[in-house]
């Protein structure tokens, strides 16, 4: 891909990864982006690098504005994505400083324990002149890591946003007004449900700091995805939205199933969720992926998990999801454990533990069947999918 203006005399240089799949267990069916951006002012400016693997990409890009050295490097975010290719890029094009936070120098000392590097370190509020631009830093800890800080250039009202506001979608197009947005929603909400959704206090409190500053943006540049230019606002709500974790009248039903005698109690508490009204959708484990599953919890107020038991415990898929979710702390969520068994049942009991431990409001102790359901059993799954119906409709969780 060739440099792309986005503002004049700014430019993404940045690679594209259409193979990757996998993103710490988050799947990516549709590649990714590493974004970087050039700065072309009295300081030429780059924030961030590129995967180890696509430096080459990075450099050429930046060699093609006639750019042979840096003035400085700004690492808004020391994860690998971003800083792989560093230590060939910092050779390469010799930056005069390499600007980070303070938790971003030790982050880069951990990671590539070169004291020879030319750091300057800022802070939240500090501004950097690039000559006719100014560049003002925000630190955004822990969103999602210690280091991760973001840069806003007021001149163009550009918010370099990090792993902010981005989404894991390979495109040969730059800018959100170029794309489906429809898709384009969907991935930045499977993006915020498995990356920040454990983070939502301190996007809350993001939001509260830029309106603080009084940043006027009209254009948020990230570092996976599309660049928000048509309309930043839209997702900035968005992201307000999701990290107030607001829900809507939905449920879900995620399940696995041996003999399919789980499955059964699900379709029946699916159709009792049906006879009450409440939206909801049906998802099997073995078919369906924890990090799509995580985008469909984001606005869900119901969350039905059904599995059968084996070993004395809840199947192994089922462990997973709920080990992944935990560590993403959805809240606000009505939970409810079921299950088939055939000696023992002791999988539905550990769901609903795990629940609990998540600080699900627990509707009942869980619904267990002994091998295959009767009749009788299936209209009790009925009865329950009314229960989770009306919980559903209710006002608020």
């Amino acid at each position: 891909m060739q440099p792309v203006e986005i503002k004049k005399d700014i430019y993404w240089v940045g690679a594209i990864d259409w193979n990757i799949r996998d993103f710490h267990g988050y799947s990516t069916p549709k590649g990714t982006t590493y974004n970087a951006f050039l700065v072309k002012d009295d300081k030429i400016t780059l924030f961030d690098v590129v995967k180890k693997p696509f430096k080459d990409d990075l450099v050429q890009n930046v060699k093609r504005l006639g750019v042979e050295k840096l003035d400085y490097l700004v690492v808004n975010h020391v994860e690998m994505d971003h800083s792989g290719a560093l230590p060939e890029v910092i050779e390469v094009l010799r930056p005069e400083r390499i600007v980070c936070s303070p938790a971003g120098k030790k982050a880069l000392m951990d990671h590539y324990h070169r004291e020879d590097w030319p750091f300057e370190v800022v802070e939240t509020g500090q501004e950097l002149s690039l000559g006719k631009r100014t560049l003002q830093f925000l630190e955004t800890r822990m969103l999602h890591w210690p280091d991760s800080m973001m840069s806003y250039i007021e001149e163009d009202r550009l918010l370099i946003s990090s792993d902010g506001f981005g989404q894991h979608w390979a495109t040969s197009e730059r800018f959100d007004d170029e794309v489906n947005q429809e898709e384009l929603l969907a991935h930045a909400a499977k993006y915020y449900a498995n990356i920040l959704l454990l983070f939502s206090p301190l996007v809350q409190k993001l939001i509260a700091k830029v309106q603080e500053l009084g940043l006027q943006i009209d254009m948020i540049a990230p570092d996976h995805g599309l660049i928000w230019r048509s309309d930043p606002g839209r997702i900035i709500q968005a992201y307000n939205s999701w990290s107030l974790q607001e829900s809507r009248e939905k449920a879900l039903i995620i399940y696995d199933t041996m003999w399919q005698s789980t499955e059964k109690m699900a379709f029946a508490i699916a159709e009792g969720l049906n006879q009450e009204g409440a939206a909801f959708k049906l998802l099997n484990l073995k078919l369906n992926h924890r990090s799509d599953i995580m985008t469909e919890v984001l606005d869900a107020k119901a969350i039905v998990f059904g599995s059968s038991t084996i070993n004395n415990g809840m199947m192994p898929s089922m462990a997973d999801v709920l080990c992944y979710m935990k560590g993403l702390r959805p809240i606000g969520k009505l939970g409810v454990a079921f299950g088939s068994y055939g000696w023992s049942g002791e999988a539905v009991k550990h769901i609903t533990d795990v629940l609990t431990e998540m600080k699900f409001k627990v509707l009942n102790g869980g619904l267990r069947v002994r091998f295959a359901p009767t009749p009788e059993d299936l209209e009790k799954c009925v009865d329950l999918g009314r229960q989770i119906g009306k919980e559903v409709k209710r006002a608020k969780v």
